[in-house]
């Protein structure tokens, strides 16, 4: 059995700890909670533009959750992206989470399986952070920094400006991704809260290959930068 099998087992058996017991702290204070948020859900304005997602969801008690992310887009049958997170999360500090666990890159084939460790939390100035380490098979090592700030021009409307970058220890010439920066993405988002459980959007977002995977993109007669106008929306419940 492999160290992601091992990890996989481990999450399972502390999700089903967090759902069969109950922790008491000064009579039941610490109650089971969850909580499902779909951060973006977009599609650009031109009709060859793909439709995109990223969602988070958590259950658990103060101390001690499991988190589930995930995110990808959609164009057609041959043109897709999914990913799967299923992690442990624990305060480390004020306003910050150590999360472990496994990250399962189901789409484009063939799938790649890694270990996660990262933080995620909220920085000085309000930035929101994300920040993990991927160990994989084969030696494969990556990383991924994203951060998101939110500009309140009144209290339902909301200006949001975020960025992505990942890295990548070694050529992966199957799946089109070189070493190194692989690959940066921004975007800017302006949405309004009809109520603060959902809010649609309209943003503008781009996107720029880098070194190797520029090079891979080239070669199959892709484009290694694009920009797209979007409209979507964000909910949590």
């Amino acid at each position: 059995m492999n160290k992601v099998n091992l990890i996989v087992l481990g999450l399972l058996s502390l999700s089903a700890s967090l759902v069969s017991s109950v922790v008491y702290a000064g009579g039941n204070d610490d109650p089971l909670l969850a909580k499902v948020m779909l951060d973006q859900l977009e599609k650009g304005v031109d009709p060859q533009d793909a439709t995109q997602f990223s969602a988070q969801a958590w259950l658990g008690y103060d101390l001690n959750k499991l988190w589930l992310k995930t995110e990808g887009e959609y164009l057609n049958s041959d043109e897709q992206d999914l990913e799967i997170q299923a992690l442990y999360s624990r305060p480390i500090a004020p306003y910050w989470d150590v999360q472990f666990g496994v990250k399962t890159d189901i789409k484009p084939t063939p799938t790649r399986n890694w270990a996660v460790i990262g933080i995620q939390g909220l920085a000085p100035y309000f930035f929101d952070i994300d920040a993990a380490l991927f160990i994989g098979e084969e030696g494969r090592t990556a990383m991924r920094l994203s951060a998101e700030y939110e500009l309140l021009i009144t209290q339902q409307l909301i200006l949001s400006p975020e960025i992505e970058v990942n890295l990548f220890g070694k050529n992966d010439a199957e799946l089109g991704i070189g070493s190194g920066v692989s690959d940066v993405s921004a975007g800017l988002r302006l949405r309004y809260e009809i109520i603060r459980e959902f809010a649609p959007y309209i943003g503008v977002d781009w996107r720029k290959k880098l070194g190797n995977t520029a090079d891979y993109a080239r070669n199959e007669g892709d484009d290694t930068q694009e920009t797209q106008l979007v409209i979507g929306f964000k909910a949590w419940f």
